[in-house]
């Protein structure tokens, strides 16, 4: 009996590339002949032809299945969804541009019968520019320094998971997910091996400045309490320098009867300081407190406005008849 194997693929905008990311993916499994694969699209409500010709590519190949959602939920719970759609004995997650080599699927599926029950790629090399290469390896380095989870550095989305981590994730419910921070969380054992990140196939990338920081804001929120704790400790430390002026004030004056100069410039960058620090301290808290806002509304999770081949008839992904990798 094949193994079945769920390739996962986020899809927003990408008309250029969605027909290339099948055909190459089809194609590595067209050398696999002990695998069985479905490929799961997740369109993020995208504007182009994307979902046309990923309808045309469902058509005729029951293997592809596509979920479209009634809006732009955002890629990480839009990547959490393909997770809990997956039916096959591990998953493997890739971009839609094929900057992650869909070639060295056979080399992740290697350790994972070896035994590891998640293999992520490590990024040796990046096409970015050295600016944005080296903000994201900075990024990398930070969550991995400040989390209590083991987060491997310089690892993105392109990863195995293994059955047994899925049936995790799906009873994950998070309004604010970090996936990427999710599976390494939950141990079991994981390994990476190092390959040379590519350009985009074709187009331009869905994730802008704005959307890089977002994602680091809730990597370190969602997987630290570091900002809160750096909050009081800054609090704790400027508020025992004012305690010790005030006493050096007070003895200044008292006894040695020091004549302190009118000091408006000084008393008013004082103030400035602050407010300022007490803006910065109210923003994390908010952060943590906004994320506790959303998840106590207990609003269910992405709207699926359509659904491709949900049940393909051909294949035969039963989990109990999965051996998936101890």
């Amino acid at each position: 009996m094949m193994t079945p194997v769920s390739i996962l693929i986020p899809a927003l905008n990408e008309e250029e590339n969605v027909r290339a990311a099948y055909e190459r993916v089809k194609a590595v499994f067209d050398d696999l002949p002990d695998y069985e694969m479905e490929i799961i699209f997740t369109d993020n409500h995208s504007t182009d032809r994307t979902f046309d010709i990923l309808s045309d590519i469902c058509a005729y190949d029951d293997r592809v299945r596509v979920l479209r959602f009634s809006r732009n939920v955002g890629y990480q719970k839009s990547v959490l969804t393909a997770y809990a759609e997956a039916r096959g004995a591990c998953s493997i997650q890739l971009d839609c541009d094929m900057q992650d080599p869909p070639e060295l699927i056979p080399e992740m599926l290697d350790k994972w019968r070896q035994g590891y029950h998640v293999v992520y790629g490590i990024r040796s090399s990046l096409p970015d520019g050295p600016i944005v290469a080296m903000a994201r390896r900075a990024f990398y380095a930070l969550i991995d320094a400040i989390s209590t989870d083991d987060l491997p550095r310089n690892a993105g989305e392109f990863r195995l998971t293994d059955r047994r981590i899925l049936d995790q994730l799906r009873e994950v419910d998070d309004r604010s997910p970090y996936v990427r921070g999710l599976i390494s969380g939950m141990g079991f054992s994981q390994i990476g091996f190092e390959y040379d990140r590519q350009a985009r196939t074709a187009g331009a990338s869905k994730f802008p400045f704005k959307a890089m920081l977002g994602l680091a804001i809730d990597g370190m929120i969602n997987h630290s309490l570091l900002p809160l704790r750096l909050a009081s400790m800054l609090s704790l430390f400027i508020g025992t320098m004012t305690f010790l002026l005030m006493i050096g004030y007070i003895i200044g004056k008292v006894v040695f009867g020091a004549d302190w100069p009118a000091g408006f410039a000084t008393t008013t960058i004082l103030l400035l300081l602050s407010m300022t620090l007490n803006a910065m301290f109210l923003g994390i808290m908010g952060e943590y407190i906004g994320r506790i806002f959303l998840q106590s509304k207990n609003i269910g999770g992405p709207v699926i406005e359509a659904k491709l081949n949900s049940d393909p008839p051909e294949m035969q992904f039963k989990h109990s008849k999965i051996k998936a990798a101890e």
